[in-house]
């Protein structure tokens, strides 16, 4: 018997305001309720931006609400006027239960405590607020964070499905890809895309060594193309004009269903830890992975053949700056050589698992 008691709750809100690549980790987690509870309506409460992944995942996720952020969590701007009102909405739902799987519960268990639902559920800290100490356990700090959740399942007395990721393509994200004008040409397989953003200065890597990479692997005679976010346009021009052989820059010009197409046909995925880095993941992309300010422990893929994370070792990981102050050396000390040395790997592997 599960955790949530002899009753089948009707109505889950699972709270996680948090980015991309956090809600891909989570995945695995939303399969094993889904599985559990086949006939309940799952709701996730997350940042505005998530509506869409909840409308890509509806096989597990039933509806969604905005969360207005809150004073300490780092994730959006708090819109303080919201809150109430938020809380209100939340509270007229009448949720027979609330999980909570926003980070340790410092700060989201006593929010998720005021959603008002019969039960709660998620992780808490030694010696801080626990609502239900039957449904709550120790925050699983050692953990990876896709295991982390899923440790939380298995505490709850929930049966897991696997550990492994996914991402839905739909037909409309097919006919979106096709109208890009610069694919049409290019066959699956003929060539790489190379991702320097992320969301923070601390999670990039160099701009002129992703450029040394993406010429060294160009003259393989593979074509290079460059992706990210309409915000990160000027962050892969700086790649593009670095460079001394052509790229096709995207950086804008994909949503995340035909980012995913692209990913999909790519022969390799070279980024940072970032979001992209999970998508990869999930469609099986072979991809060299670097993590500056991260915790490669944490949030590398789970896959270490097919993708291999490239880490400096340093004792201030993982990195809590937007700049780093000390002149970022988990950044300077990843080498053009080690990447490449990698992708070559990777990319031989490809090439003979192709001929097999």
């Amino acid at each position: 018997m599960n955790r949530f008691g002899n009753s089948y709750p009707k109505t889950i809100a699972v709270f996680r305001a948090l980015q991309l690549g956090d809600l891909l980790c989570t995945v695995p987690t939303f399969r094993a309720l889904r599985k559990a509870f086949p006939r309940s309506k799952i709701t996730l409460i997350g940042l505005p931006w998530a509506k869409a992944f909840t409308e890509r995942f509806h096989n597990y996720l039933d509806d969604f609400i905005a969360f207005p952020g809150y004073p300490g969590l780092r994730e959006s701007t708090p819109q303080l006027k919201s809150i109430p009102i938020f809380l209100k909405s939340v509270q007229e739902k009448k949720f027979h239960a609330a999980i909570q799987l926003h980070g340790s519960g410092s700060l989201t268990n006593p929010i998720v405590h005021l959603f008002g639902a019969q039960v709660t559920a998620g992780f808490f800290l030694p010696h801080e607020y626990c609502p239900d100490p039957y449904r709550f356990m120790p925050y699983p700090r050692s953990e990876h964070e896709i295991w982390r959740h899923l440790r939380l399942m298995e505490f709850l007395g929930i049966s897991l499905q696997s550990d492994t990721l996914e991402f839905p393509i739909f037909q409309k994200d097919k006919r979106d890809f096709s109208a890009i004008k610069e694919m049409r040409y290019i066959q699956k397989g003929e060539y790489i895309c190379i991702h320097p953003g992320a969301q923070l200065n601390t999670r990039r890597w160099l701009i002129e060594r992703f450029a040394t990479v993406a010429d060294t692997l160009a003259d393989t005679g593979l074509k290079i193309i460059l992706t990210g976010s309409e915000n990160e346009i000027r962050l892969t021009e700086g790649v593009k004009t670095t460079m001394r052989t052509p790229a096709i820059n995207l950086a804008g010009r994909t949503s995340l269903g035909t980012l995913a197409i692209l990913l999909k046909n790519a022969r390799l995925l070279i980024c940072n830890d970032t979001g992209v880095s999970h998508i990869g993941a999930a469609l099986g992309v072979p991809s060299i992975v670097i993590a500056t300010g991260s915790d490669p422990s944490r949030w590398a893929p789970l896959d270490r053949k097919r993708h291999r994370v490239v880490h400096y070792p340093i004792s201030c990981r993982p990195c809590s700056y937007l700049v780093c102050p000390i002149g970022h050396p988990c950044a300077a000390g990843v080498s053009t050589k080690t990447v490449i040395s990698q992708a070559k790997k990777l990319l031989q592997k490809d090439l003979h698992a192709k001929k097999i």
